[in-house]
């Protein structure tokens, strides 16, 4: 029996019905992926309980909710400030609402509020997700769907072009005179993570750079201390890490050691975030241009939710690049580590 004293939720009509809760959505927003039985189940469910009538109108197709959802790995991370930002902006512009949910870098959580968006939401940008290939095709069945900086099968997806970023990098650092780069990974759920460091594998040799690997870590500054311990273990010249909070976290962690960035190892962020540019040293970093994401997403999200067919690629031209600052300089300034760390070649910590 439903309490008097909430409102019914499209988890009673589910658990009435007997159906799941992506049934019952699919029965108020795209009737014709129901059957006419399954259909008229969930409707009579819905009557009975009194499941709000002005609900189930605002999400048939004539009608929408006007509220498009954006999910984000870790809501703490400025790098979503712009990209969210700019969603925002472009939604505002077009008279729809923009909601912002944490998916607290799990991806329980991430299917969880997938799920629970399907009654609210007429459409969902994703950014960082966490979960699987096969999950998002799921969620994508029954709502539109834009994933950005992950390629999925037969799904709307923004990847904008970082290799391009991490190519200039390691041209960077081998101009500075670097030999030896360590590259400190990010969450291991992450596409972009394995994708970053193929790019260092394929480039790096390329160049006669010697390059390793280290992680997974989480992508904050407590990520990066940790792993500033493991890179004091058998310095390199330079690191290259998962992104700007890592970097940030690996120079204070070498700093509390007494080894000097860039004086003794160069570091190199990735996402530009807000503080990068005041950071101490001011952090060199790959920036992909995010403004510029977060429009294309919202308009590749409204074809969607016109009916069109999603896009295999939409970021095409969307190139991130190096933005040299402070954190870099040339190897041969080894004022503390000298000719060691110069003469030591790298092995494989393990992750």
């Amino acid at each position: 029996m439903v309490s008097p004293r909430r409102p019914v939720t499209i988890y009673d009509v589910a658990d009435a019905a007997g159906v799941a809760t992506s049934t019952v959505s699919r029965a108020f927003s795209r009737p014709g992926r129901v059957s006419a039985e399954t259909a008229a189940r969930v409707r009579a469910a819905a009557a009975e309980l009194g499941y709000r009538t002005e609900a189930a109108h605002r999400a048939m197709p004539s009608g929408g909710t006007g509220t498009i959802a954006v999910v984000v790995s870790n809501i703490a991370n400025p790098y979503y400030f712009r990209l969210i930002e700019s969603i925002q902006s472009a939604a505002q512009a077009a008279g729809v609402t923009t909601a912002v949910f944490d998916a607290q870098e799990s991806g329980e959580i991430e299917r969880d509020l997938l799920n629970r968006l399907l009654p609210i939401a007429d459409g969902v940008v994703v950014s960082g997700s966490r979960i699987s290939d096969r999950a998002m095709r799921t969620v994508a069945e029954k709502m539109p769907v834009v994933v950005l900086n992950r390629p999925v099968q037969g799904l709307s997806c923004l990847v904008p072009d970082i290799s391009v970023g991490v190519r200039a990098t390691l041209a960077h650092l081998r101009q500075l005179g670097h030999r030896m780069i360590t590259y400190v990974g990010g969450p291991a759920a992450a596409w972009s993570d394995g994708h970053r460091w193929r790019t260092i594998l394929d480039n790096g040799s390329r160049l006669g750079m010697k390059v390793n690997r280290i992680g997974p870590y989480p992508p904050t500054i407590a990520g990066g201390r940790s792993a500033a311990r493991k890179i004091l273990h058998y310095p390199p010249t330079a690191v290259l890490t998962f992104n700007d909070l890592l970097a940030m976290g690996v120079i204070r962690g070498l700093d509390a050691a007494g080894v000097g960035v860039p004086g003794d190892i160069s570091v190199v962020g990735v996402g530009d975030i807000f503080g990068a540019d005041f950071h101490a040293p001011p952090l060199t970093t790959v920036a992909a241009p995010l403004r510029a994401v977060g429009a294309a997403a919202f308009a590749e999200l409204s074809r969607l939710m016109r009916g069109a067919p999603p896009s295999r690629n939409a970021a095409f031209g969307l190139e991130a690049q190096l933005i040299i600052r402070g954190s870099t300089g040339p190897s041969g300034a080894h004022r503390r580590t000298g000719d060691a760390l110069a003469g030591t070649p790298l092995c494989k910590f393990p992750a």
